[in-house]
């Protein structure tokens, strides 16, 4: 598989090789797997005595012929709390279970949960495969961004366009893409209630660029990273595969040797 080398003024100087792992199968299904297995989890439980903090005089027995006990009286064995008592006559309130109110929850998350998911090596290669192959796949790009590429995909660029300024830059992406507000990151206000709930901003993933181990950029506006330091949630963010990418070369030439 071929694609065209962008110089720094967004035109093509000549053709070069991609590795396979640009025209692999896309496998969707195991890209969402390795996406949720990865992604990072808060451990969090309940109190361990939540639902049994109540002040009363105990529950209830189910013993026959014994006094302060429920059986003969009609009712389920649900565990009840005495709230107050007239002679032998009680005020008994549902306590402790799951179906009575102000009772513990029936199987609440446990802070002690093991939250590592096992991947196998190969669908981890899989997926990775599979979020660069769509990286190379005009249509799939088009068709979530909304936009026209008149460029091979992937899209790789000489190393010169690292020396390019951050208004340079700008104006290198304008030429390849025609657009800027498409792919670079921005930030707008919610909606919805949660703004109340401490999301109050919405952010989109922006644009992928992907540089060689030696390589460095800084540039605002999109996401910056080393061939090294590639995961799944950078080629697929939440999942979904199709994120609009450029490599350097030197990214192209270690992505091959180190995905195999």
């Amino acid at each position: 598989m071929k694609t065209d080398l962008i110089d720094k003024s967004g035109k093509d100087i000549k053709q070069i090789e991609v590795p396979e792992n640009f025209s692999k199968q896309v496998r969707k299904d195991i890209v969402l797997k390795v996406f949720e297995a990865k992604k990072i989890k808060q451990p969090h439980g309940t109190y361990i005595y939540a639902g049994k903090l109540y002040s009363a005089s105990g529950i209830i027995g189910h013993k026959r012929h014994s006094w302060k006990v429920s059986y003969g009286r009609g009712i389920s064995r649900v565990p009840r709390k005495i709230m107050s008592r007239d002679g032998t006559s009680f005020n008994w309130v549902g306590a402790t279970a799951a179906g009575t109110r102000g009772g513990r929850r029936a199987h609440p998350p446990k802070s002690w949960e093991n939250q590592f998911r096992k991947i196998n090596k190969k669908e981890m290669l899989i997926a990775i495969n599979s979020g660069f192959s769509a990286t190379s796949d005009k249509r799939v790009i088009e068709n979530k961004y909304g936009l026209k590429i008149d460029k091979k995909l992937p899209l790789v660029v000489s190393s010169d366009v690292l020396k390019l300024s951050t208004k340079e830059f700008y104006a290198f992406l304008e030429k390849v893409f025609g657009t800027l507000n498409k792919i670079l990151k921005n930030r707008k206000l919610r909606a919805g209630k949660g703004k109340l709930r401490g999301r109050r901003y919405k952010t989109n993933s922006g644009l992928l660029f992907v540089l060689g181990n030696n390589e460095n950029l800084k540039i605002n506006g999109i996401e910056i990273t080393k061939v090294k330091d590639l995961k799944i949630k950078s080629l697929a963010p939440n999942g979904v595969i199709g994120r609009i990418s450029i490599y350097t070369e030197n990214a192209i030439k270690e992505i091959g040797e180190k995905f195999k």
